[in-house]
């Protein structure tokens, strides 16, 4: 019975669950492994119902964190309360929202890039957005799966530029980042105040920098201009469709020069430029949103880069606001994170892929 007794207690802490033990030392089953999932744009649905908010949270993100750093914090648990709604189980992953600070609580800012880990990141449903940091620096991601690569999917691995089928496309690209395209800090004033106001006074907040989730031109047939106009204006090679009095006149001039066009009524500022019929004036892309409306003066739009997934323009102000209509770009007389078309959603990653 001596020589028994050690097998015995052994045995029944085995049977009985002792604590110090894991499913896997009893020999259980521990369940299976994660699928791959660690990117996706926060859907409107999910913000509206973790805010109890129709209008959504706007710029200020910090979800019942306080202190400093709170914006980010708060910005981080909101990624994995949705990935957890989607895949239970994956807010163990590490989420990190793709948001750039002014501040990481010490002085030091903190930029969106170094926030994320180094990849890969897939969609909900597996599909590869992008297998390194380096792949990120790009207008859109390189090397990934092309169906996701111009229109980022939401939480639940839907693409996000339609994301009720029954109602098609919808105008909800701009996406809070407050990050250059390098995946840094824009500036000072484009964070809302480190994403902890939504109050839309722009002297004191500033105006939050966005990417563009799906690009602005060359889908949806909307060209970044009107939408039903074949596909909107996608040359200025010899004036619009429909517009023949667009095309602008370089009679005289040189490659280069300035000139001006009208469209609609509208007088745009242009230069000079080759196409098939000799020199035509084409919109200055300072002015323009790379083929439709024209944007405010101080809209900070890119010259380069009004597709970038991290860094397109700043968005009209920091409070709560939806527009899903397409009306060009961010309204002057609006202050909200969505008047450009959006919503105030973001991007999350995981740091396990």
């Amino acid at each position: 019975m001596r020589i028994l007794a050690p097998f015995l207690l052994s045995l029944s802490l085995v049977l009985m669950g002792c604590p110090g033990m894991t499913s896997q030392d009893a020999g259980v089953d521990a369940g299976p492994e994660l699928s791959h999932f660690s990117f996706f744009v926060t859907s409107l649905r999910a913000l509206q119902e973790l805010s109890n908010d129709q209008a959504g949270f706007g710029g200020d993100l910090r979800y019942g964190e306080t202190g400093p750093g709170a914006g980010l914090r708060g910005a981080d648990k909101l990624c994995a309360a949705i990935a957890e709604r989607s895949m239970p189980g994956s807010s163990s992953k590490q989420w990190r929202a793709f948001l750039s600070a002014t501040t990481d609580g010490t002085g030091a800012a903190v930029h969106a890039i170094d926030r994320i880990g180094n990849g890969p990141w897939y969609d909900r449903t597996g599909r590869l957005l992008a297998s390194s940091r380096g792949n990120l620096l790009s207008e859109r991601p390189l090397g990934g799966d092309p169906a996701i690569r111009d229109d980022f999917p939401n939480e639940d691995g839907v693409p996000n530029h339609a994301p009720d089928p029954t109602v098609g496309p919808v105008d909800n690209h701009d996406m809070l980042t407050g990050t250059n395209e390098r995946g840094q800090l824009y500036g000072p004033r484009s964070t809302c105040l480190d994403w902890t106001s939504n109050s839309g006074d722009v002297a004191l907040e500033g105006k939050p920098r966005v990417g563009h989730s799906w690009p602005r031109s060359d889908l949806g047939g909307m060209d970044g201009g009107f939408p039903d106009f074949d596909g909107g204006f996608p040359d200025f090679d010899g004036g619009f469709p429909g517009f023949p009095d667009a095309g602008g006149d370089c009679a005289g001039l040189v490659p280069g020069a300035s000139c001006s066009l009208t469209v609609m009524g509208m007088t745009i500022t242009g230069s000079c430029m080759a196409g098939p019929g000799g020199l035509t004036c084409r919109p200055s892309m300072a002015g323009f949103d790379g083929g439709g409306f024209p944007f405010p003066p101080d809209a900070g739009i890119s010259t380069t880069g009004i597709n970038n997934w991290m860094s397109s323009l700043d968005e009209s102000g920091c409070a709560p606001g939806v527009n899903l209509i397409e009306t060009g770009g961010p309204s002057p007389t609006q202050t909200t994170v969505g008047s450009g078309g959006g919503y105030g959603g973001f991007y999350c990653f995981a740091l396990t892929p």
